[in-house]
């Protein structure tokens, strides 16, 4: 056994979700949303090292020393996958653990809104599920994948840094792609998947120019491409999309994306009542109105769109928001805490929600 195993052991027996380990502090672990120490002993340059190295493949240990970040995965079997980050940081050698769940939930195990099944059925175009980091993204795209596999042949590739959950085969046909291990870059596994005839591609992240380019070639060109960003609403994706670009190059991606882009789901979690969390949406599916909404560079009537489209299944953040109060599921100073519009859930709150600084 590794000698990681058994912290990584113990945090789930805590029921945390992430493990952080940094020289200096003892390990401690994300639990309902807040870091709290699982261990009285700090960890120490040598034991933090022994510990990386002894789960890490040479080649990848020899690219972290080199570059001073590493993503990987790591299996305990029997207990969980899990998802490992390393870094420096100013006291040496740290990392995040952060468990992938083995089993993959489906759209009803997490009570996924029904419009997002629309973006399973399509063709091709491009799907981008936003969030900030934890938001669940990684599970909101495996449901989407999984209902894909139940219901639909497909051949769906999955390019991710690292893997995280590995599909079991059912009606389609899945290949697991990573960076690192089994390509070098988004860029090239991207290069190679348009030969490769896939109907669907899922990448892990669309991190640098390069890949968000390729990822609108692919949806251009009649693949149906999942993507993820770190943003929290509709309007502010189409704006990270095409501002990744020079501006000599942004009116070409506005044409690009608006004639590719089939919709975007942002995601947050909120604290659910009395413990746990609940994911909350935002939905942009195709509309008429959107191509020309982003050519001509009028991004801010996204909302007027998604506001225009409930009937189909759009929703904004804020509407997201209210229909979880209302229901009971999240308190009114949780949802003011997320809301964009805060003055709408002001008068929700009860005496003293805000007290401390917020």
């Amino acid at each position: 056994m590794a000698a990681i195993d058994q912290l990584l052991r113990l945090m789930l027996e805590k029921g945390g979700s992430d493990l952080h380990l940094t020289v200096g502090l003892p390990p401690k672990a994300r639990i309902s949303g807040a870091l709290a120490p699982i261990g009285d002993t700090a960890v120490d340059a040598r034991t933090m090292e022994a510990m990386l190295r002894e789960i890490c493949p040479e080649k990848r240990w020899a690219d972290f020393l080199d570059r001073k970040d590493l993503d990987l995965a790591y299996e305990v079997p029997g207990l969980a996958r899990f998802r490992g980050n390393y870094l420096y940081n100013h006291w040496g050698q740290a990392a995040v653990f952060r468990q992938i769940p083995a089993k993959i939930l489906s759209f009803d195990d997490l009570k996924l809104p029904e419009a997002l099944k629309k973006f399973c059925h399509l063709d091709q175009g491009l799907v981008v599920v936003t969030g900030p980091t934890g938001s669940g993204k990684s599970t909101t795209l495996a449901a989407m994948i999984d209902y894909i596999n139940t219901n639909l042949s497909r051949h769906i590739i999955t390019i991710e840094d690292p893997i995280e959950f590995v599909h079991p085969v059912k009606r389609s046909v899945i290949v697991h792609r990573e960076v690192g291990e089994h390509t070098e870059s988004f860029g090239a596994a991207l290069k190679g998947a348009m030969r490769h005839d896939p109907d669907i591609l899922l990448l892990g992240e669309m991190r640098e120019m390069e890949t968000i380019k390729l990822a609108l070639g692919c949806a251009s060109m009649g693949m149906l491409v999942f993507g993820t960003l770190h943003t929290n609403n509709a309007a502010k994706t189409v704006d990270r999309i095409i501002n990744t670009f020079p501006a000599d190059e942004q009116n070409q991606v506005r044409v690009m994306l608006a004639g590719c882009l089939a919709g975007v789901v942002a995601q947050l979690l909120c604290k659910r009542i009395p413990k746990g969390r609940c994911a909350v949406h935002e939905i942009l599916l195709s509309h008429e109105a959107l191509p020309n909404t982003i050519r001509s560079g009028q991004i801010a009537n996204i909302k007027s769109i998604i506001e225009s489209g409930g009937a189909d299944g759009m929703i904004t953040m804020d509407n997201s928001l209210m229909n979880r109060v209302k229901d009971g599921t999240i308190e009114p100073k949780e949802a003011y805490m997320k809301a964009a519009m805060k003055a709408t859930f002001a008068p929700l709150l009860k005496p003293g929600d805000l007290d401390g600084g917020h």
